[in-house]
């Protein structure tokens, strides 16, 4: 089992917010506690865009839980009226959706039993709520920077080459159709958590100047390669649905459409090896020329299928949108292979990849 950082960020945010209660001499330190694991968030930048909201939310639904409790008791039916007014209220006002969770946990510990000095009680409720998300909050910011650049980058890299094994497989006519089809979902659940940690990676803010321009450089990248390798995945969609009519084809054109797809997954390998330095541009032109020649190959032999007497027209139509995707596909490979050249020949001092090896 791997343990992340967000794991031992919960754990030292619940233990900071434990000591801190028992050297204030609160009572109940265990809701501190509670609220420092809820509020732990994923990045630097969401633990300040959150923060302020987090207050927010918590003043909110503790002024609606202490004036409800004082005019209608302690009921569980007046605590339920409250949640919804207070979650009401966070949505109405835009507040962050993750604030939530922590503003119902101060309406419950502040209305969980009636007492005889209840503002008093709420009061010391309330703030030890608030030293949770303070704890939360100052773990977030000292304690395991995270490195997006560094996970973003290998789950590219993992994904993009589980698509190129179904690809080859596929083409080779030796991927097993009911496999193909579950692998897919899978597929796109990663590009998705792809995408999320991409989010994560460009909001990362740099607080120098020198490093600020050369991180919007890697976004641009970045961005590059995530949509290339959702192009890869697109490309392995349309193959995979319009399998039935492949065979309609002439072997001369099945034949250029491997070769095609070969040279399009071999150039998108060498420019993900590429950025991390383990392969030299050398053979890049050649790649390219190569790609060229067939692509203008593919489309004269398949425009060519066309006009033959005995084409099947419903078969040749179905075909057309996964060889569109085939050159829309070397599009995006060429741009991404333009953005890696001018990030490795422009602002050399300024661009540096900071990619460590990750076990996965």
């Amino acid at each position: 089992m791997k343990l992340g950082a967000r794991i031992f960020k919960t754990g030292l945010a619940v233990m900071l917010s434990l000591y801190l209660a028992i050297w204030l001499q609160f009572d109940s330190p265990v809701f501190a506690a509670l609220t420092a694991a809820f509020a732990v968030q994923p990045s630097i930048y969401r633990t300040f865009q959150t923060i302020l909201d987090q207050v927010q939310a918590n003043v909110i639904g503790a002024i609606i839980a202490v004036i409800f409790a004082v005019t209608f008791g302690h009921e569980p039916f007046v605590i339920a009226v409250v949640i919804v007014i207070t979650i009401a209220l966070i949505l109405k006002l835009k507040l962050d959706t993750s604030t939530i969770s922590i503003a119902l946990v101060t309406i419950i510990v502040i209305m969980e039993s009636p007492v005889e000095n209840f503002v008093d009680f709420a009061t010391d409720r309330f703030l030890l709520i608030m030293l949770g998300v303070v704890s939360a909050f100052l773990v977030n910011l000292v304690f395991i920077p995270p490195r997006y650049e560094t996970k973003l980058y290998h789950k590219i890299v993992k994904n993009t080459e589980d698509i190129i094994q179904w690809l080859m497989l596929f083409i080779r006519r030796d991927a097993n159709p009911q496999s193909l089809k579950k692998d897919l979902s899978r597929l796109n659940e990663n590009l998705i958590k792809i995408d999320q940690l991409y989010l994560f990676y460009k909001e990362e803010r740099n607080y120098f100047i020198r490093t600020r321009y050369a991180k919007a450089r890697k976004i641009v990248l970045f961005r590059q390669m995530v949509a290339t390798t959702k192009k890869a995945f697109t490309v392995l969609k349309n193959l995979e649905r319009r399998s039935d009519y492949l065979h309609y084809l002439p072997d001369e054109t099945q034949a250029l459409i491997e070769n095609q797809l070969h040279l399009l997954t071999t150039y998108h390998d060498r420019i993900l090896l590429r950025y991390i330095g383990k392969v030299s541009p050398q053979c890049d032109h050649q790649i390219n020329d190569e790609l060229n020649e067939g692509k203008s190959a593919l489309t004269d032999a398949f425009m060519a299928h066309y006009q033959d007497d005995n084409v099947d027209a419903d078969a040749w139509s179905h075909l057309l949108p996964a060889i569109s995707q085939l050159i829309e596909y070397q599009e995006q490979l060429e741009h991404l292979d333009h953005l890696v050249d001018s990030f490795f020949n422009y602002h050399q001092k300024a661009n540096k990849v900071q990619i460590n090896e990750m076990d996965e």
